[in-house]
């Protein structure tokens, strides 16, 4: 089966209880059981697992079982593979910016990873790097001369560096954009003088506290949550954290008060540790484990369009499309901080290139701003019967 077959096929309620099942086994090292497996449409698990990043989970967790197919066993080599090649070089970025003296973070996956039972069981798309934002250009140096291609640069919360065939890194100038998510990024605007520990040595590293980690970790999930979803390996992550540090929930319930995020941590928290003891759900954790099966791991951007149609009408939804604001504008095109002035010129331009350069996304906020979609048909349906 194809990427994309998998990418728009719809799987049973059996499929996804089974992939929960295996990724489960999986975070807490038990054997699945063989009938279990022998009655498991494997095929389609993988499509799925593949779609949420935890397809290498779910091979360790059925060869725990003596079960071996060519998909998974691919999976769990591509996935220890790809760790090693960040790995290296991570190791190497960061022993660069001790020699020149630049402060960093390593974030999420990073260290996540280690946590995980098996190498290669936490699958990583990228590494991110939280870092010293006032030595971009000499971080853009670094990168360069280690073979890697700027991709993005100063274009908003991260500049982003690939290198083939697989070395993706996401370098942070900061952890929220103050124009993205405002109370998040206040907590975190002096992050590295409230928050950051510095690992000693003699380097320029720094880590979190292990509060701090989690804290960090439930509010970039929460980022994710509310404009396009998040996939189970977030539950994962979750689940896997807390199995292997012992926190302050105290202090967790009163940071993430601060930050307005305290229900969501205890939710998610909660869902995490239910799903995966296989305790029984809530009927709050079925409506949260729907909306989180049907993201993928990076969420989904019709879900955030439906969304954002829902609270702001499709009037507005249309027109902050077609005329976004000040500062976002000036995330895409850096020009525009000095000279605002040329807002009209660069959104005529912007709207240029959306028209000629039409894509699935853009053709999607059209459609769904106007109603035109299947998505949004069936969400104004549903609207009307529940008004009635």
């Amino acid at each position: 089966m194809s990427d994309a077959a998998g990418a728009e096929r719809e799987f049973s309620k059996k499929v996804y209880e089974d992939f929960i099942y295996l990724t489960g086994c999986a975070v807490r090292q038990a054997v699945p059981d063989k009938e279990h497996i022998e009655q498991t449409d494997l095929e389609a698990v993988y499509t799925l697992a593949k779609k949420h990043l935890l397809a290498a989970a779910v091979g360790m967790a059925l060869e725990a079982a003596g079960k071996k197919t060519k998909e998974f066993s691919q999976a769990i080599a591509s996935a220890q593979r790809k760790n090693a090649l960040l790995d290296a070089d991570r190791k190497n970025i960061l022993a660069e910016l001790d020699r020149a003296g630049i402060w960093y973070m390593p974030l999420k996956g990073a260290v996540l990873k280690d946590l995980y039972p098996r190498y290669g069981m936490r699958e990583m798309a990228d590494n991110d790097i939280l870092y010293d934002a006032t030595r971009a250009a000499d971080v853009k140096e670094i990168m360069k001369q280690a073979g890697f291609t700027p991709v993005t640069f100063d274009r908003g919360a991260h500049d982003v560096y690939q290198k083939k065939p697989v070395s993706n890194f996401e370098m942070h100038r900061m952890l929220f954009h103050k124009n993205y998510m405002d109370r998040l990024s206040e907590y975190y605007k002096n992050v590295k003088q409230e928050r950051l520990i510095a690992d000693g040595g003699g380097g320029c590293g720094y880590h979190f506290s292990d509060d701090d980690f989690y804290i960090y970790m439930v509010a970039h999930e929460y980022k994710h949550f509310i404009h396009k979803g998040t996939g189970l390996r977030s539950l994962a992550d979750t689940y896997v954290y807390l199995k292997n540090r012992k926190l302050n929930m105290d202090r967790v319930a009163l940071e993430t008060e601060k930050m307005g995020i305290r229900e969501y941590e205890e939710q998610n928290r909660g869902l995490a540790q239910r799903l995966f003891d296989g305790e029984e759900l809530t009927e709050a954790d079925r409506e949260m484990l729907e909306y989180i099966l049907g993201s993928g791991v990076y969420g989904d951007y019709k879900k955030n369009v439906r969304r954002l149609i829902r609270e702001n009408g499709r009037g507005a939804f249309l027109r902050g499309r077609l005329f976004p604001s000040l500062q976002t504008m000036q995330r895409l095109y850096p020009a525009l901080r000095k000279a605002p002035a040329l807002y009209p010129f660069f959104n005529i331009w912007r709207l240029i290139k959306v028209f000629f350069r039409s894509n699935e996304k853009s053709m999607y906020e059209l459609k769904a701003a106007m109603g035109l979609n299947k998505e949004a048909a069936e969400e104004k349906t549903q609207k009307g019967k529940e008004t009635r």
